[in-house]
């Protein structure tokens, strides 16, 4: 079997798996409901950032993301099931790309959506405070999340792979997006911002005075997103299934 019909597979297995579809709407709602409340949150703090409060219910929206990486990964070591999808496609590479690209197409574009209604959502919000910001920034912001939450269900994924459990998986990564993050970001300074979820974020923000900028922040999470890839990728070819 070539790439397409794999990657129309794996669509289907996506599709058609209940909680996934749910875990994508979970992500599209949570974020959206967040970024509203914030939306009429106190605006006379000096260090207000318009573009972040719009956006900032990405942040808890992001574990939804995650989720659907870990358990579209993880269904394939229930009951067998990654014997019978490397029956179907016995090249294990060409398999895992298929997989990546069927999680990360869906991501992308519910995560696309998920950054233009939560930004809709809170400029309702916000008001005059939100006045000051340029197309650019709302474009970038949109873009940047949608990507940013892409990136972390792909490394959810990724690690899926590596650890074999979706449950492995999450236990690492919604401590490190909940807790680890933040502590390690008062305790390290700027060393934080190259953290998988942190460097991600900063696109977020209308000004950021750190190391990374919007861009170079997301390439630092795309690379701990392929690392964890290839990683995932190692694992299915070289152990059996």
């Amino acid at each position: 079997m070539t790439f397409v019909p794999a990657l129309h597979a794996e669509w289907l297995k996506i599709r058609t798996l209940r909680s996934l579809p749910g875990a994508l709407l979970a992500l599209l709602a949570a974020s959206t409901l967040f970024s509203g409340v914030a939306g009429v949150s106190d605006t006379s703090d000096p260090d207000f950032d318009a573009l972040f409060t719009a956006l900032s219910g990405v942040l808890p929206g992001q574990i939804a993301a995650i989720t659907f990486g870990a358990m579209a990964m993880s269904a394939e070591y229930h009951g067998g099931a990654l014997r019978l999808s490397l029956a179907a496609v016995p090249r294990r590479g060409p398999w895992f790309a298929a997989k990546a690209t069927a999680i990360a197409v869906p991501a992308l574009v519910v995560a696309l959506a998920t950054g233009l209604a939560a930004l809709a959502a809170a400029r309702a919000g916000l008001g005059d405070a939100a006045s000051g910001l340029s197309a650019g920034e709302q474009t970038r912001g949109v873009l940047g999340s949608g990507v940013y939450l892409m990136l972390m269900a792909l490394f959810a994924a990724g690690l899926t792979a590596l650890l074999r459990s979706g449950v492995g998986a999450l236990s690492v990564l919604i401590p490190l997006a909940l807790v680890v993050s933040f502590v390690i970001g008062d305790a390290a300074g700027t060393v934080a911002d190259f953290l998988p979820d942190k460097a991600g974020q900063i696109v977020l923000y209308e000004t950021y005075d750190g190391t990374l900028g919007p861009w170079t922040g997301l390439a630092v999470t795309a690379l701990w997103a392929a690392a964890a890839l290839a990683a995932g990728a190692w694992s299915v070819r070289h152990r059996d299934a």
